[in-house]
């Protein structure tokens, strides 16, 4: 698993000679998460089935969807063995969505979140 690191803007780094990728490492599988879970379903247009599916996230009565769908994405990214913690929170006055993960990849540990 090679992905190139971004900044904190979310945009590709350049330069460094070379020294600016994520290589078969537990960063680098919490990037594709993240990246994963950025992507909208049916956005990008070689493959309208990848992405994340947020009309069961977004909107009024998914509360009962949200998660499983987070999750879900997350369980299928590659390198992910297994989801070994999560918590989410809802801000109904804001309507932020904010979720955490600690996953067991097939690298180590690493942690996600959405959060700011």
């Amino acid at each position: 698993m090679r992905y190139r690191m971004l900044d904190a803007n979310g945009d590709y780094t350049w330069g460094q000679a070379g020294q600016n990728f994520l290589i078969n490492s537990p960063a680098a599988v919490g990037q594709a998460i993240l990246t994963r879970l950025k992507l909208m379903q049916g956005e990008w247009f070689l493959d309208q089935t990848a992405g994340t599916p947020y009309d069961q996230i977004l909107g009024a009565g998914t509360e009962s969807t949200r998660d499983l769908a987070v999750q879900t994405v997350i369980l299928q990214t590659q390198g992910v063995s297994e989801i070994v913690e999560y918590a989410s929170y809802l801000n109904p006055t804001t309507r932020e969505f904010i979720w955490a993960v600690t996953v067991d990849t097939i690298y180590g540990t690493t942690t996600v979140t959405n959060g700011t």
